[in-house]
Parts: structure tokens; C-alpha cells; sequence
């Protein structure tokens, strides 16, 4: 069948442009085998990563369709079922025929990295963010020694999920909180972080767990949107790790006055309260910071004006029916802790 590729195509410092090339294949093959298609029989130029081309090294990491996947994992065939499904969810008006006679497939380079030429992209920053977690089980059987350093089968069935991630950079590429702090260490390095602390091997765990949860920097930086567990080609599951640590770091907050860890905790007590969050309280309490945060106060000034302009500020608030069932439930999970 014949399939036009666009491929963003630049060289570092320029500005990217779409080129289009159209292929003669067969559905089954891979994404990174029309690729070489296209590089070994149109343009050579063209300039993409890979190696193993089996889903272990995850150099051929890229955007298809305005996603991060792996092109050596997915096919052609199933690049055309995703989009003739998007298709029928938007309520496209274009037929299958026309979708089967020419598909446009996109490719772009991995997003939140620097290109240095049209797929390829810089990973300084990528491996500088996981040397920031030190992702190495510091133990003293890291030296050499005359015995084997053990675990139970349990313990080592814990690092089996994080135990996954290939470094491909799907999830940094994704990633709406490193988009707009280079200050965050990204999901993947906060996912290898998570695999060191269940270790049972490591020996400064609660000093690790200190370091990623002092400040925006580390998992409180997560914006919590998803992404990076949709992108993840090998289901290591980003966000659930992220979340395991703060999970870690919320029974005992090394800055409990930051405003993540605020936001928490001020969202159980009004779910406690009421049943419900009342938005009113929620801004002063977190924002605010109980009127001791005056440039917090400052800044839900501009909010508040739009809302009342709009009519949207809430001026009354009406507790859940259900408070009662919600309050035991809290005081049940508190008395576990």
C-alpha cells in the first residue's frame, strides 16, 4: 500500500520544516522499517536513531502522530488502526477508502530535547536529570566482597515494573512538568529513583527520599497529568512510581510548609470537613497558606475578580449528604497510618 510520511526535518538552530515522502510497503512492517525505506531508497540525508530494532535499546525513540513511541515497536498496520479510530471518535468526515488510499503518518523528534538533526535529538540534559537521583543501590556490597549480597524472591519481585524502563526518553518527551521547569528531574529519573528505595539493599533510603521531596524539583514537581504513563512503551508506569514516593514522603514531609505537600494535606481535611472541597477555602488554605502567604493572597486577587465578573465565585457552599460515611473512612486511613 502507499503511505505518505511527513517528517519534520532541521538542523540545530533552524527552523524545522515538513517534507514529504511517499512510500510504497507493506502494513506489517514497523515504522522504523519505512524509515530505512525512505533513507535507503529516497533521501539519505535523513538522520534518525536506532540499534537493536527489537524494543530492548530504545534508541529509535521519536513522535508518531504527535506521540513518543518506539518506531521499532510499532507497525504501520497499527498506525492506521489508531488513527482510523481517532477518526470515528472526532467523527472525521474522511471515508476509510480515502484513509487506505494515501494515510499521512507525522514524525517528529522526541519533544523537551534539544534536535541536532531532524530525529535525533540532544540527551545531555536526559542523563544529567537521572545522575541528579544517583539511581545506584548504595549499599556496602557495591564493594567487592567475599559473599553475595541476597534477596528474597518477594523483595526482588518489587523492582520487577521499574526494573523495565530502557532510558528511551518517551515519558521526558512528554512530560508537561519538564516542559516548563528545566528544574525538574523528569519521570524518568524519579521512576529509577523509586526502583533504588524499594531495593532492599539500599542503605541511605530515607536520605534519598529527603532529596526528592524537598522541593519542586523532585516528585513534587509532578504535575500528575498522565502523559508520561501513556507514552511508556515498556509500562514501567512513571506516575505510579512518582506517586509511591510521595506517598513515602507525605508520612513524614521534610518542608511540610511547601505548597505541594499543602495541597495535600489540605485537600484530606476539607474532604473531612465536608465531603466535598470547598473551593473558597481551598485557595486561602493552599494558596494562602491561612493568610501567612500574603504573595500567594496576592495572586488569587486577579482569579477571584474574573470570577466575580463572570458570576462564578460561589459565594455559598453546601456539604456532601454523605460527610459522615467520608469522615470514618478518613479517620479509618489516618488510624492505619
Amino acid at each position: 500500500m502507499q503511505v505518505c510520511f511527513q517528517i519534520q526535518r532541521q538542523s540545530s538552530g533552524s527552523a524545522p520544516q515538513l517534507e514529504q515522502f511517499l512510500i510504497e510497503v507493506d502494513p506489517r512492517i514497523t515504522i522504523l522499517e519505512c524509515l530505512n525505506h525512505i533513507k535507503w531508497e529516497q533521501d539519505g540525508s535523513l538522520a534518525f536513531r536506532k540499534n537493536c530494532r527489537n524494543t530492548i535499546c530504545g534508541s529509535c525513540a521519536i513522535r508518531i502522530n504527535g506521540r513518543a513511541d518506539l518506531a521499532c515497536k510499532q507497525t504501520l498496520q497499527n498506525e492506521l488502526d489508531l488513527m482510523a479510530h481517532a477518526q470515528r471518535l472526532t467523527g472525521t468526515t474522511a471515508t476509510e477508502k480515502s484513509l487506505s488510499e494515501c494515510p499521512k503518518i507525522e514524525i517528529s523528534p522526541l519533544q523537551n530535547f534539544p534536535v541536532i538533526k531532524d530525529l535525533v535529538v540532544e540527551m545531555k540534559s536526559f542523563w544529567e536529570n537521572l545522575e541528579q537521583v544517583d539511581p545506584f543501590v548504595s549499599t556496602a556490597s557495591r564493594a567487592i566482597t567475599d559473599r553475595e549480597s541476597l534477596q528474597t524472591p518477594a523483595a526482588r519481585a518489587k523492582l520487577n515494573q521499574v526494573g523495565n524502563c530502557i532510558l528511551c526518553g518517551a515519558c521526558y518527551s512528554e512530560c508537561n512538568a519538564k516542559a516548563v521547569s528545566s528544574d525538574f528531574v523528569g519521570p524518568h529519573a524519579l521512576a529509577k529513583a523509586y526502583r533504588v528505595l524499594a531495593d532492599s539493599r539500599t542503605e541511605d533510603a530515607q536520605e534519598r527520599l529527603q532529596k526528592m521531596s524537598a522541593d519542586l524539583s523532585g516528585v513534587w514537581g509532578c504535575t500528575r497529568c498522565f502523559n508520561c504513563n501513556s507514552a511508556c512503551p515498556m509500562d514501567v508506569a512513571p506516575l505510579d512510581q512518582i506517586t509511591r514516593i510521595k506517598t513515602m514522603a507525605l508520612a513524614n514531609p521534610v518542608n511540610p510548609e511547601l505548597r505541594a505537600v499543602r495541597h495535600r494535606e489540605v485537600m484530606i481535611d476539607l474532604v473531612a470537613e465536608s465531603g466535598w472541597i470547598d473551593e473558597r477555602q481551598f485557595g486561602l488554605r493552599v494558596l494562602g497558606n491561612h493568610f501567612r502567604d500574603v504573595k500567594g493572597l496576592m495572586g488569587l486577587i486577579p482569579l477571584g475578580l474574573r470570577m466575580l465578573w463572570r458570576r462564578k465565585f460561589p459565594f455559598t457552599f453546601h456539604p456532601s449528604e454523605g460527610t459522615p460515611v467520608f469522615q470514618s473512612l478518613i479517620r479509618a486511613l489516618r488510624r492505619q497510618k
